[in-house]
């Protein structure tokens, strides 16, 4: 239902912006250009499905191996305390909490291409136990899941620290220990959303200390980190990454010769379903860009943008955060969208202004939240959403408010 509005309210908009840009611009091309965005944007959405093809069948033919050799039940034993009070629908030692924490863990380290396939099938396990008689309306645990993908935790941002480089600011990584503590609360208030709708008890003593062990891990890495060069970064989060990968891989094999598990039919089996996953994308993927691409085209979220300004400055608030707004606002939209404009931000006004790091914090604060809906949802078939969107939103609300705040700290402006 909501995305059903926010779907909608893409395309209103754009069409009254086109309006305004004919009316009162004389530009009459607009809407042709809006028009010429949604069959570009048409065609990268299947091409992105396309792609995620062979990514998913690698994968889901890894988790397989995993499955059937019984090593995502070992992780799901490890993490089964927590997982059992964050997800009560769950069966205990289910194999899928063993998959989502593959996924969660991916999402930390940045690796995309691995979260990516990992968490749809996360969410297809989740159909399958699914309490609700109508299968299109999402569980309490997909909501969770999807809610914690959508937070955006990340570990290690290697990707925002290189366009940093590349664009000459002086330490790339001096965004690294705010951006990270961006994150963190946006993940956080992610959790607490979903339990006031949920009504998870955060108070039981074992939540209580598994949050506070893993707050305590976080921090440990983010002070590690920040003490390191932003070539030194890189090379050793590149070093986790390969690790973690290949580990996981190796792993999953070895416990299948341990467990004599025929590793390789278990693979192509589990590769079949990354097709079926990939076509079951396509529809949904097409829908939530094609919107994006209209809104973004017919000059909606430029706007949208002077009229957040204008309300800024009947706050009292002052302009310095409004250049690194688009980053905040396209982040839920679109990543490739809102990487665009966290570049913009940095070559107009420099990597090392306040609006430059301001807009890397935003790219690194939250997910592609409408994308992750549309692709993770989509790809189970349901279609009543109930409180996702709403938490979601609320994540990465708090990520943005927190990484001004934050950045306020870190970076005062200079007038």
């Amino acid at each position: 239902m909501v995305l059903n509005i926010i779907w909608l309210v893409f395309f209103f908009g754009a069409f009254v912006a086109c309006m305004v840009q004919w009316l009162a611009f004389g530009d009459s091309g607009i809407f042709n250009k809006a028009i010429l965005g949604a069959f570009d944007m048409s065609k990268t959405a299947f091409e992105i499905a396309i792609g995620l093809t062979g990514i998913l069948s690698l994968w889901l033919g890894i988790m397989k191996i995993g499955e059937k050799a019984g090593a995502v039940q070992i992780l799901a034993k490890i993490v089964s305390p927590l997982f059992s009070r964050l997800f009560p629908e769950i069966p205990k030692n289910h194999p899928v909490i063993g998959t989502m924490l593959m996924n969660i863990s991916a999402n930390m380290l940045g690796l995309d291409n691995a979260a990516t396939p990992m968490g749809l099938q996360a969410m297809k396990q989740l159909q399958e136990i699914n309490p609700n008689e109508d299968k299109s309306v999402a569980s309490n645990s997909q909501i969770m899941f999807l809610v914690l993908n959508a937070s955006g935790l990340t570990l290690i941002p290697v990707s925002i620290m290189t366009y940093r480089a590349q664009l000459g600011a002086s330490n790339p990584s001096d965004v690294f220990l705010p951006l990270l503590l961006s994150t963190f609360f946006s993940t956080l208030a992610g959790i607490f959303a979903l339990s006031f709708f949920q009504k998870v008890k955060l108070k039981d003593p074992v939540t209580v200390a598994w949050l506070a062990g893993l707050s305590a891990c976080v921090i440990s890495i983010m002070v590690y980190f920040s003490r390191l060069s932003a070539e030194a970064i890189g090379t050793t989060s590149l070093l986790i990454s390969g690790i973690a990968l290949f580990g996981i891989i190796v792993a999953f094999m070895g416990l299948a010769v341990y467990k004599k598990v025929q590793a390789y039919e278990a693979f192509v089996e589990g590769a079949k379903d990354g097709f079926h996953t990939a076509v079951m994308i396509i529809p949904n993927l097409v829908a939530i860009l094609v919107g994006v691409a209209v809104f973004r085209a017919s000059g909606a979220m430029d706007l949208l943008l002077n009229g957040v300004s204008w309300v800024l400055g009947l706050c009292g608030v002052g302009n310095d955060i409004v250049p690194a707004l688009p980053t905040a606002i396209m982040k839920p939209l679109s990543g490739s969208g809102a990487r665009g404009m966290m570049i913009d931000a940095m070559k107009t006004l420099g990597p090392d202004s306040f609006a430059g790091r301001l807009s890397c914090m935003f790219q690194g604060a939250a997910d592609t939240t409408f994308y992750i809906i549309a692709v993770y949802f989509g790809s189970v078939g349901v279609k009543k959403t109930r409180h996702a969107v709403t938490c979601a939103l609320i994540a990465d609300a708090a990520g943005v408010i927190a990484a001004i705040a934050i950045a306020y700290l870190f970076f005062p402006p200079v007038h």
